[in-house]
C-alpha cells in the first residue's frame, strides 16, 4: 500500500500530468458536441440514423488522456534528474526504495487504473452535460452497462500505454502510435479489412463493450475480455523484460 501511494505522488507530481487530466476531461466532451452539432443538423432534415452513437463516439476517441497519462508514468522514471539530484534517473531510486520490481510495476499500474478510472468518471459527465447541452430534447439515453464499458475502455487502455512504455523505455514511440491510432488512423479498422482477426485486436475489441456497432463481431462481454487478456499478456511480457533489464544501462 505504501509503494501504491508513493507511486500516486509522483504521478500527481509531473507537471504533464495535468495536460494530461485537461486532454482527458475535455477532449471527449468537445468530440460528442461536435458530433451532436452534426446530428442535430440531420435530425432536423430527418436524415439521422446513428443517433444513439452520439456521446459514445466521443469517449471511444477521447482517451488520449489516459494514453498521456500511462506512458508518463513509466518514462518519467527514465528521464534524467537535475544535477542538484545527482544527474540520474528517478527508475534507481524507485528500485532502492521499493526493491522488488514486480511489486513497483503493481503498484505504478495501480496508480494508473485508479487516476484513469477517475478521469473517465469525469470525462462521462462532461460528455453527457455537452451532449445534453447541444441535442436537449434529442439526447439518447445513456446506458449504465455501456458506460461501465467505457470506463474499462479507458482503463485498459491506459494499461495498454503503461506495458507498451515499459516494453520500450521511452514514451516519444508508444505516445505517438497510440495517439494516432485513436485520433486519426484506426490500424485495427485498416487491417479488418485485409483479415477479421484484426477485430480482435485491443482498440476494436474494447469498442465492443460501449459502442453501438452495424457490424459487432463480439458481444460486449467478451470484447472486455479479449481486450482485458490483450492487457495481461503485455503486463507478464513487460514484468519479464522489466525484470531482466539492466535499469543503468
Amino acid at each position: 500500500m505504501r509503494a501504491f501511494n508513493a507511486e500516486l505522488s509522483k504521478l500527481f507530481s509531473l507537471p504533464g500530468i495535468w495536460l494530461a487530466f485537461l486532454i482527458g476531461a475535455f477532449a471527449p466532451a468537445v468530440i460528442a458536441a461536435l458530433d451532436s452539432i452534426a446530428q442535430k443538423e440531420e435530425i432536423i432534415a430527418g436524415l439521422s440514423t446513428r443517433l444513439s452513437e452520439v456521446g459514445y463516439i466521443g469517449l471511444g476517441l477521447g482517451v488520449q488522456g489516459v494514453i498521456i497519462l500511462g506512458v508518463l508514468a513509466v518514462s518519467s522514471e527514465y528521464l534524467a534528474e537535475s544535477s542538484e539530484s545527482g544527474g540520474g534517473q528517478q527508475i534507481t531510486t524507485s528500485l532502492t526504495v521499493v526493491s522488488s520490481r514486480i511489486h513497483f510495476l503493481l503498484a505504478k499500474a495501480g496508480a494508473v487504473t485508479v487516476i484513469s478510472i477517475l478521469l473517465s468518471v469525469v470525462a462521462i459527465m462532461t460528455t453527457v452535460s455537452a451532449t445534453h447541452l447541444v441535442l436537449g430534447e434529442y439526447t439518447p439515453a445513456f446506458e449504465w452497462p455501456k458506460l461501465l464499458g467505457a470506463v474499462c475502455y479507458w482503463a485498459f487502455t491506459a494499461l495498454l500505454a503503461f506495458g507498451i512504455t515499459v516494453l520500450t523505455k521511452h514514451g516519444m514511440i508508444p505516445l505517438a502510435v497510440l495517439i494516432i491510432n485513436t485520433s486519426f488512423v484506426s490500424f485495427s479498422f485498416l487491417l479488418s479489412k485485409v483479415t477479421m482477426l484484426a477485430l480482435y485486436l485491443p482498440d476494436r475489441a474494447g469498442f465492443e463493450m460501449f459502442m453501438f456497432l452495424s457490424n459487432r463481431f463480439l458481444t460486449p462481454f467478451t470484447g472486455g475480455l479479449v481486450m482485458f487478456a490483450w492487457v495481461v499478456v503485455l503486463f507478464i511480457a513487460a514484468a519479464i523484460v522489466f525484470h531482466r533489464r539492466d535499469v543503468s544501462s
